[in-house]
């Protein structure tokens, strides 16, 4: 039996993609059941979601008054039927065989989590949001994060997006961290590789997620996420929740920022301000010239979208600085 959790708000714009390739996916439904857990939606998510489950007997709505991914997957889990946990996302589509690829790996290899590529799409393709689309999928924008760049063969992970878990996993490691408002599935698998557990990233199969397709929506969406990196350390009391790769951006934000601090009490200073600008504007500008030559992608676009991402990302890990500070 595969139980899948789905937690979700106001997602009218992208429930009927996801909601479509559950439908077409080539799991026996006497052995599914898919659990859509709301926070309280006041948009036509609920509506579209209560005509499928009226059609398909393996959708279920749920409620989420908490209105955060913990408490939807923790209350999903505490429901559930199945003796394997699927976290989906509404913001995706899944391939065909999805379900049954991940169910499969899943027992074959004894692993406690297993998850495959998740490639970036946009529901309107115009050369903004194909440029935000690339710049999201490439190494210089992500990071070494293997689902997102892409593998050629099973490898042992950190982390997985929209994983496929042994229920007993959550029984060994503990559910969901309902103080974290972001970066609750990084957490967990953490938590899950540091007591010994195996996390696996697979090929075989594929889902699509849709980004956002401004640069205020991936403004704000990196800036929350930067904040969430040191609120994650300091709630969970270890830096070992997060990766090298999540304090990158921070760590450029301060090269640029101590030295030209540092420029008021000894000048010469200013020069480390200067080559860290220098270099991240080579690199920015070869990377984006390469993108443009081979997927034919606006460069100006580009550079905004990489600029947006880093720094938005950079200035929300600041600020959580100064929060954590102000809390103390």
């Amino acid at each position: 039996m595969l139980s899948v959790i789905i937690p979700i708000y106001n997602e009218e714009k992208y429930i009927h993609n996801c909601l479509q390739s559950i439908i077409n996916q080539d799991y026996d439904k006497e052995d599914l059941e898919v659990l859509f857990v709301d926070g309280l939606s006041n948009d036509a998510t609920r509506t579209i979601i209560l005509q499928y489950a009226q059609q398909y007997s393996y959708i279920h709505l749920l409620d989420n008054p908490h209105r955060i991914v913990p408490y939807a997957m923790n209350t999903g889990i505490e429901n559930a039927k199945g003796d394997i946990i699927m976290r989906l996302d509404a913001h995706t589509s899944y391939d065909k065989q999805y379900f049954s690829t991940l169910t499969k790996y899943l027992c074959e290899y004894h692993a406690d989590n297993i998850g495959c590529v998740c490639r970036t799409d946009v529901l309107r393709r115009t050369p903004k949001s194909m440029a935000i689309c690339e710049v999201l999928q490439h190494p210089f924008g992500v990071g070494n994060s293997s689902f997102r760049t892409g593998t050629q063969h099973m490898m042992e992970v950190d982390t997985v997006p929209f994983g496929c878990f042994r229920r007993d996993v959550f029984d060994r490691f503990g559910l969901y961290n309902t103080l974290l408002v972001r970066n609750q599935d990084i957490e967990l698998n953490k938590r899950i590789r540091n007591g010994g557990g195996k996390i696996l990233l697979i090929p075989e199969a594929l889902c699509t997620y849709y980004a956002r397709e401004t640069f205020s929506g991936i403004a704000k969406n990196n800036y929350l996420n930067g904040l969430w990196n040191l609120l994650t350390v300091k709630i969970t009391q270890q830096f070992s929740s997060l990766s090298l790769r999540h304090f990158i951006p921070l760590l450029f934000l301060l090269s640029l920022i101590l030295p030209l601090i540092g420029f008021v009490f000894y000048k010469p200073l200013i020069l480390l301000s200067i080559i860290s600008l220098c270099l991240y504007l080579t690199f920015l500008c070869i990377t984006c010239i390469s993108i443009s030559l081979h997927k034919k992608c606006h460069f100006g676009y580009l550079l905004q979208a990489f600029i947006v991402i880093h720094f938005s990302y950079a200035i929300g890990s600041l600020a959580g600085i100064f929060k954590n500070i102000k809390h103390e």
